[in-house]
């Protein structure tokens, strides 16, 4: 306000100084926007070249067994000094820009001062004197209790450039489209009461290789279906599907009959409980990694899990018991243990669907024993889906699907797959040999 009314006070006092005034103000708004605008490009350089950096550390600090066995250390060093000189290189330039805020806006505001005196100066000594000099000088007032907020407010601007480029990145991520369409109308889902259906599924993630081709596999309520393979035939494409982390593209699943993608991504997924190759645990204690997902679980409920999935004992050597943290990832703890805590989630939830993704194909002989006695006490009663690397555990599966470059070749009990001496009998005999 208090612009402009000192604005309103130069036009009464002179307008042709003041018309003189706002003609050149222009000249330097385009100098200030071209150096903001190489801020901004500076500044998404540097964010760039942080990740980056943030990048290779997490790789180098998650890596180091590797890094060590293979001697790799000085090559890793290099790689996060290029790293740093990147980001520092580009952080260097944004701040030298920066720096240049506060001498740009006064050598700009000094400008305009010496324009205007010279403008002045041809008013008041011109022919035809337009101007008093009392009156010259009143007007100066004016504008230099203008000038000052005017270059405090350009300062100010170049910071606006770089915390638009910090926008930016954030603004992609928050505008990203999500494939995953909700439902307009969607249906109720509670429960599985009949089964599922995989129906003439095809799938492709490039739209040019298909990595399903025409499946069709029905699973009926309480069974369990086992899917395996060779890497890259299809399994865990199949199995993602269902809880629609990606969706279909020809043909449909059902649940009872009904396409999955009629249900509330959130009602779907409750039905579905995961346990993968390897288990995702948090930097957080035994009972906080148990009850992930389930609200107010109590620590019966998660004592009770835990034992289920032959996790408790060794929770209990702990020092804390269930209040011990587990470390990043679940550092502190084995394979197998890991693998029993994820277990013990998925025992938790209760989920009427159970996937199961290579459960034990990662896991030592002791610890596999102990993995698939907990995996089979959770899997009665329930729907399971089980990728199996290692046919010993599926022998009991109701049948056995055997993809083959994203289409099933086989399917049958263990027993008659191994008498048609096909390519289900050539993966059992190679994994017997070895």
């Amino acid at each position: 306000i208090l612009i402009l009314l000192y604005f309103s006070t130069l036009i009464v006092t002179s307008w042709q100084l003041t018309l003189f005034t706002v003609l050149v103000l222009p000249g330097m708004g385009w100098l200030m926007g071209k150096v903001g605008k190489k801020l901004k490009r500076k500044s998404l350089e540097a964010q760039g070249k942080w990740s980056d950096t943030m990048s290779q550390l997490e790789e180098t600090l998650g890596g180091l067994r590797i890094i060590k066995a293979f001697i790799a250390e000085d090559k890793m060093v290099d790689r996060f000094k290029q790293c740093s000189d990147e980001l520092r290189d580009a952080t260097n330039k944004v701040a030298i820009r920066q720096s240049l805020a506060h001498p740009m806006s006064e050598f700009l505001g000094t400008l305009l001062i010496v324009l205007v005196l010279w403008f002045g100066g041809l008013l008041i000594l011109g022919d035809g004197t337009s101007m008093e000099a009392s009156t010259f000088i009143f007007y100066m007032v004016i504008l230099y209790s203008i000038i000052n907020p005017l270059k405090d407010f350009a300062k100010a601007g170049y910071n606006i450039p770089k915390g638009l480029a910090s926008m930016e990145r954030v603004d992609k991520i928050l505008k990203a489209e999500n494939p995953i369409k909700e439902p307009v109308n969607p249906l109720p889902l509670h429960g599985m009461n009949d089964r599922i259906e995989f129906k003439d599924l095809s799938f492709s993630y490039d739209g040019k290789r298909e990595v399903l081709k025409h499946v069709n596999l029905m699973v009926p309520k309480g069974q369990t279906i086992a899917l395996v393979g060779q890497s890259g035939s299809g399994k865990s494409t199949l199995v993602d599907l269902l809880p629609r982390y990606h969706d279909v593209q020809l043909g449909e699943i059902t649940i009872d009959g009904v396409n999955i993608k009629n249900f509330r991504i959130h009602d779907l997924r409750a039905l579905i409980g995961n346990v993968n190759q390897e288990a995702i645990l948090f930097n957080d204690t035994f009972f906080n990694n148990i009850a992930f997902g389930v609200e107010n679980a109590t620590m019966e409920q998660v004592v009770e899990a835990a034992k289920i999935a032959n996790a408790h004992d060794f929770i209990m050597e702990t020092e804390l018991g269930y209040q011990t943290n587990i470390g990043d990832r679940g550092g502190k703890l084995s394979g197998g243990q890991r693998q029993r805590i994820s277990i013990a989630r998925a025992i938790l939830k209760n989920p009427p669907i159970l996937i199961l993704d290579e459960a034990t194909s990662a896991l030592d002989t002791e610890s596999e024993r102990l993995v698939q006695e907990a995996l089979e006490r959770l899997m009665k009663t329930r729907t399971t889906i089980a990728i199996a690397h290692r046919l010993s555990t599926i022998k009991n599966a109701d049948e056995i699907c055997v993809l083959y470059e994203g289409e099933i070749v086989e399917r049958g009990k263990h027993e008659e797959l191994l008498e048609k001496n096909g390519y289900y009998k050539r993966l059992n005999d190679m994994q017997s040999l070895s």
